[in-house]
């Protein structure tokens, strides 16, 4: 009896030492909400706490992460999108519970759907020809993110049964579909390269798409157009006194870049055990203490040049090259097919592309070029929009950043990149500790 009583003290013990305690605190920070994290150490826990907040659109202006032992401490600066302070009750409770279970991971599993995942060669027209076989085959897409970079392709596709409206299980449908899509990703030149897989469930998917995208090393191929102007600069720098690869990044803010560069480390097998995270205008900084997982920082001058080349993938990944448009319109089998077709006829290359449904509705994102890879004609783009129509296919502006300006803001990075400054790990574990609200001033 008294075993039990001893064994039930000690689960929830364990429970309470595992299960992350979070603060949403709206009085410290005049601009933004504060939002902290205390939880036991874990390898990825810093990636799932910044999914959370990235999968509902938040913007991170600022971050504080700090590893003491076991411990795992942080503290992020969000705003809504309109750079305005959380006020959303369902929303703050939405936070505080997904981020009290990060512990036991996370995902955004898409149920009742079959993946399609495809890698290749990008081309004009590709995805024109991705859909048209999908309709062919009676699939209906019913969500789907499309990512280019470096003349390659990753994209995951979820589709159902047109008839049937459930998962497709039949192997030999599978096959048929794996078969054609391959076929389509090959073209004339792309034979070794281009791949097809088919599963019931995907964790994260964007998450996926960096995955998909690294493992066909898109970091390590030349684009035939160099689209990007503004190419991140990033620097790794060995601390050797304290056993850490520092990283510093600097380059153009934009929405779910933490996430992108997190992602990239934790899938690398490095673990983040100190960061500092700042934007200044439309810039962002970023500068990260990491180790391999057995606890050795990067030891070798082509390990440092490969993890320079993978975050710079990772940043490259998501920009958005070209006019924005906006798809809304009632979904019917065929869309995109049709959609996407009128692009290609035109003209248009596809650089990135975000599928969903609502209610029956279609609410689709792309992001177009000319066939070189230039600002496409304004006169192209009204033509298409003659042809879809006028009411359902609409030209955006890139969503903007709010960036609002900070009394005796400093206009320089954290760390300095290009020469970082190796701070002393005392000061930057104390300044972090501060942030986290865990030890006063003394001052």
């Amino acid at each position: 009896m008294e075993c039990t009583a001893y064994l039930d003290e000690y689960e929830k013990l364990v429970f309470r030492m595992n299960t992350p305690r979070v603060v949403i605190d709206n009085a410290v920070c005049s601009t933004a909400t504060l939002v902290k994290v205390d939880s036991a150490r874990r390898h990825g826990i810093l990636l799932d706490a910044v999914q959370v907040l990235t999968d509902l659109n938040l913007s991170i202006k600022k971050a504080y992460i700090s590893s003491d032992g076991r411990w795992f401490m942080d503290v992020f600066h969000v705003t809504d999108q309109n750079g305005n302070k959380l006020t959303d009750e369902s929303v703050i409770n939405y936070i505080e519970q997904s981020l009290g279970t990060i512990h036991f991971g996370s995902s955004n599993c898409i149920k009742g759907l079959t993946a399609l995942e495809l890698t290749g060669t990008d081309r004009v027209g590709l995805l024109s020809e991705v859909f048209a076989v999908l309709a062919d085959l009676q699939c209906n897409v019913v969500e789907s993110k499309v990512w280019t970079h470096n003349g390659r392709i990753a994209s995951l596709i979820y589709v159902k049964d047109c008839d049937s409206g459930c998962p497709i299980e039949d192997s030999q449908k599978i096959d048929r579909i794996e078969a054609r899509l391959r076929n389509v990703l090959k073209g004339d030149n792309d034979i070794r390269s281009a791949k097809t897989s088919v599963s019931m469930a995907v964790t994260h998917t964007e998450r996926r798409l960096h995955q998909m995208m690294f493992a066909d090393r898109d970091y390590d191929r030349k684009p035939v157009l160099q689209l990007c102007t503004d190419s991140p600069v990033i620097t790794v720098q060995n601390w050797a006194e304290r056993g850490y690869s520092i990283v510093n990044i600097q380059c153009k803010d934009r929405a779910k870049l933490l996430f992108d560069v997190v992602c990239t480390l934790t899938d690398m097998d490095y673990v983040v055990f100190h960061a500092t995270i700042k934007t200044s205008g439309d810039r962002g900084y970023m500068e990260f203490y990491i180790r391999h997982t057995d606890g050795t920082p990067i030891s070798s001058e082509p390990e440092r040049q490969r993890v320079i080349q993978c975050l710079q993938a990772a940043v490259q990944r998501r920009a958005s090259e070209g006019v924005r448009l906006e798809l809304c319109t009632e979904d019917r089998q065929g869309l995109l097919a049709y959609v996407t077709r009128t692009f290609r006829e035109n003209g248009l290359n596809v650089t990135r592309a975000e599928i969903s449904t609502t209610m029956d509705k279609a609410l689709n994102v792309f992001y177009v070029t000319d066939a070189v890879g230039n600002p496409a004609d304004p006169k192209t783009i009204e033509s298409v929009r003659q042809k879809i129509g006028l009411s359902n296919l609409k030209v955006k502006e890139l969503p903007l950043i709010y960036h609002p300006k900070e009394e005796g803001e400093e206009q320089q990075g954290v760390g300095g990149v290009g020469g970082a400054v190796l701070f002393s790990l005392g000061s930057l574990v104390r300044r972090n500790l501060y942030n986290l609200g865990l030890i006063r001033s003394h001052s």
